[in-house]
């Protein structure tokens, strides 16, 4: 191997080249060729690959969390189920139109026996809602704070479902006793009207 062979190396005469040369030659167009594809077409494909990988873990963990509401189907069936039963149960403790009357009888005849003095008892119009109507009562009782427990406590012991709201209470001028003013409601469910 003589170096000065290299000084008379030109493209013409490339067929005349040692062969150490032209294999260093060939092994360095293949590694342009290499780089050159690596550059123009297997970067892009890592780049995708990269995005699919996230994607797959993206779409592994959505997997994960269907697999498990489908592996408890059963029991949100079962639960679903209990919830339509109380549903049904707490709707039966709705009035219907009917019954209402029934109702605002209950309301006062509760507080008369809790040993309260009635001052105020004015049914409202009724409120519409999404499936249930509220029917509020403003009521003002004179007694003192045992009555007003027991009242409530009446109250909250009817068949029929009633609340008390906007409650105040205060002192009478003229008198020990107090006096409490309130909004009882009670619902009536839509479903009968439609």
């Amino acid at each position: 191997m003589d170096l000065s062979e290299l000084n008379d190396l030109t493209l013409d005469n490339v067929g005349e080249w040692p062969a150490w040369i032209r294999g260093i030659v060939v092994l360095a167009l293949c590694g342009a060729l290499v780089a050159a594809g690596y550059y123009y077409h297997v970067k892009d494909l890592y780049a995708d690959l990269g995005r699919v990988e996230k994607e797959e873990l993206s779409l592994r963990q959505q997997f994960e969390k269907k697999q498990a509401k489908a592996v408890n189907l059963d029991a949100y069936r079962e639960q679903l189920k209990e919830i339509q039963e109380s549903f049904g149960a707490m709707l039966r403790q709705l009035p219907d139109r009917t019954e209402v009357a029934a109702l605002l009888v209950d309301v006062s005849q509760t507080g008369l026996a809790a040993g309260l003095e009635f001052e105020l008892f004015q049914p409202m119009p009724e409120v519409k809602k999404d499936f249930y109507a509220e029917l509020p009562i403003k009521i003002r009782v004179v007694g003192d704070y045992h009555e007003f427990g027991e009242f409530v406590s009446g109250l909250a012991a009817l068949p029929r479902i009633v609340t008390v709201h906007d409650v105040k209470i205060s002192r009478r001028q003229d008198s020990d006793k107090l006096v409490m003013e309130a909004t009882a409601k009670t619902y009536r469910y839509l479903e009968e009207e439609g």
